[in-house]
């Protein structure tokens, strides 16, 4: 089982990284697309992006030690075996069965060649279940069969090219029977899709759900969050991509910030009709409850009432990171100021905490406080 469970894995851990850096992307391509951030059409999206990982390490894994392949290998090995079907003669002249006894014809399902074809065919089986939820309709079996081709030869591919010349001989061998047990597995999922897919809700539904969203001008509160941590975001990798590249200190990342977060959440809305980066991704405005684009005060209100937890954390962090000789007279007013600003920095963020939680289970029936302070309501364009 080690052979199944090691490349699976690896494929989690892989995963479970990529899923943090594709969180934000993902979930403005969801909005975008749906209208509102599904949580069946992440969990298909995640699965997918998983079972593709396990289908290719289960392919790959594991990897020799070393990259001179060639030397674990005879001369006259055979990288590649083009005879179609051959695993059904290897099945029938397997010696773990006597086939004039039909008592021994069970053992032909642990027969090592069985368990393999088997292997080859349920190992795309996934895919064909997955076109056939983006494709829909039955008419594109063709479809789902060239892809399951394709993708089975890419992985033939790469292993007779040993990882594209990463070792110097092939570690597996090219099977024309593999590509054929991959591809019908692949057909066969497809087929069978709609029993699997009756169980979960389908595309269609997503769509009307997208559709009836789109009528109320409102946004939810979830994709106002997500805006604000688009913005901050550009903010962050601008400092990473420039000034952050020759300078570490603390305090300037500071300064940076604060300039660049009063520009995206207050001069850019204000020159760009009440759109922030952001919100412009996600398809919404800022504007006033009349309607209009906010004036510059509401919006400097805004950013002000935005930018001002993250202010006093860093301060905090700023003042916490003075060191003070204990002889110093000053040192006991250090200390208890220190205190003091660590207790309000986390009353200030469990009370910040419970607020967002409280909009987001009330669906846009309240607002958050950034925009009250404002008078700011946010709008679909």
């Amino acid at each position: 089982m080690s052979v199944y469970f090691i490349p699976i894995k690896t494929a989690f851990i892989i995963f479970c990284i990529l899923s943090f850096f594709l969180i934000v992307p993902w979930m403005v391509y969801s909005y975008r697309k749906y209208g509102h951030l599904s949580l069946w059409a992440s969990i298909v999206a995640y699965s997918f992006v998983f079972y593709m990982l396990s289908a290719l390490f289960l392919v790959l894994l594991p990897l020799p030690d070393t990259r001179n392949t060639c030397a674990l290998q005879s001369p006259d090995a055979v990288h590649y075996s083009l005879v179609p079907f051959h695993f059904i003669w290897e099945i029938i002249h397997s010696r773990s069965v006597v086939w004039s006894q039909p008592s021994t014809y069970a053992r032909v399902l642990t027969d090592s060649v069985f368990l393999q074809a088997a292997f080859n065919f349920l190992l795309l089986l996934p895919l064909g279940v997955y076109l056939r939820y983006f494709f829909q309709h039955k008419r594109n079996w063709k479809k789902a069969l060239g892809l399951g081709f394709a993708l089975s030869l890419f992985y033939e591919t790469t292993q007779i090219t040993g990882i594209y010349g990463i070792y110097n001989c092939p570690y597996r061998i090219f099977d024309v029977d593999d590509l054929i047990l991959n591809s019908t597995g692949a057909l066969f999922g497809f087929i069978i899709a709609p029993v699997i897919l009756a169980l979960f809700p389908s595309r269609n539904n997503l769509i009307a759900k997208a559709e009836k969203m789109q009528e109320s001008p409102l946004v939810p509160p979830l994709p106002q969050l997500l805006a604000v941590l688009v913005d901050y975001l550009l903010i962050k990798i601008s400092w990473s991509l420039t000034v952050g590249f020759f300078i570490t200190s603390e305090f300037a990342e500071f300064l940076f910030t604060t300039i660049l977060f009063i520009i995206l959440f207050s001069v850019v809305p204000f020159i760009w009709n009440g759109k922030t980066i952001g919100t412009h991704l996600l398809r919404f405005k800022l504007t006033t409850v009349g309607e209009g684009t906010p004036s510059w005060p509401s919006l400097l209100k805004r950013s002000f009432a935005l930018y001002l937890p993250l202010a006093a954390t860093w301060i905090t962090r700023l003042f916490n990171g003075i060191k003070l000789d204990m002889n110093s007279i000053l040192y006991p007013y250090h200390i208890w100021i220190s205190v003091a600003a660590l207790a309000f920095v986390f009353i200030m963020w469990v009370i910040l905490s419970i607020h967002v939680t409280v909009v987001l289970f009330k669906k846009g029936k309240r607002t958050f406080y950034f925009d009250d302070v404002a008078n700011i309501v946010p709008r679909k364009k």
